[in-house]
């Protein structure tokens, strides 16, 4: 993914912390994907394996779209830490624009759509 396009993700994140549209962390996800609140998700691939375990399948169970588009230290500093592993969009405004900004630029690298049990996409 291009410099100018992960600058724009990182910022619209940010946005998003501010204007609390979304919720940061592998537990805050979880809690968001169950209670149905997320509407997209960025996931660090640099992050833990536990980690990962724990939030990806949660996340393809619900059917929440997700991309795996910054690191962990670079989803971090966009929400005001030092790192972390997923980010949870709940606003469906900014979910659409990341979405698009990620999944246009980066389409055949990296994004991913919540797929069913028999691995078919929704």
């Amino acid at each position: 993914m291009e410099d100018s396009i992960r600058r724009k993700v990182a910022s619209l994140v940010g946005l998003g912390v501010r204007g609390r549209m979304v919720v940061v962390g592998v537990e805050q996800v979880r809690m968001a994907a169950t209670k149905n609140k997320l509407a997209y998700a960025l996931v660090a691939p640099d992050a833990s394996r536990n980690s990962l375990d724990k939030v990806i399948p949660l996340l393809n169970a619900r059917r929440v779209r997700f991309v795996e588009a910054l690191g962990a230290e670079e989803l971090g500093a966009a929400v005001g830490r030092q790192s972390t592993a997923v980010v949870g969009i709940v606003d469906g405004t900014l979910a659409k624009g990341i979405r698009e900004l990620v999944e246009g630029a980066s389409d055949a690298r990296g994004s991913r759509d919540a797929a069913t049990p028999n691995g078919r996409k929704v």
